[in-house]
């Protein structure tokens, strides 16, 4: 298995899924998420545990998506459970994920919500 960058400040997770994304690295990707996180995609569906969150990026990457940095939100901590966010350059609304902080003082998503879209008028 690969040794990847740890994530020490939950702000590190952004830049470190669109550096991976950005390099084809779906067990990168994953490797940000905890054994059993949650992430909302694709839009409307739930993929839930690392494993599966690996195979649906492997076949988001297979097409060699661009990914942008995008610049945070204020996080929000309280202990070790912290909310980050960005303001998505795309126009999907939002984006949202819940980390936690792991024992060796790393920081990984439990629940990834990628898109809000705005409710319908």
């Amino acid at each position: 298995m690969a040794v990847y960058e740890k994530a020490m400040r939950p702000e590190d997770l952004t830049r470190l899924f669109v550096e991976r994304s950005n390099a084809g690295d779906a067990a990168g990707v994953a490797a940000l998420y905890e054994e059993d996180a949650v992430l909302a995609y694709p839009p409307g569906e739930r993929t839930v545990g690392r494993e599966a969150i690996r195979a649906l990026w492997e076949k988001v990457l297979a097409d060699r998506p661009h990914f942008e940095p995008e610049p945070p939100l204020p996080t929000l901590v309280s202990g070790d459970i912290a909310l980050t966010a960005t303001p998505p350059g795309d126009g999907a609304g939002a984006r949202a994920q819940v980390v936690r902080r792991q024992p060796d003082g790393s920081w990984l998503r439990v629940l990834d919500q990628p898109e809000f879209l705005p409710p319908a008028h």
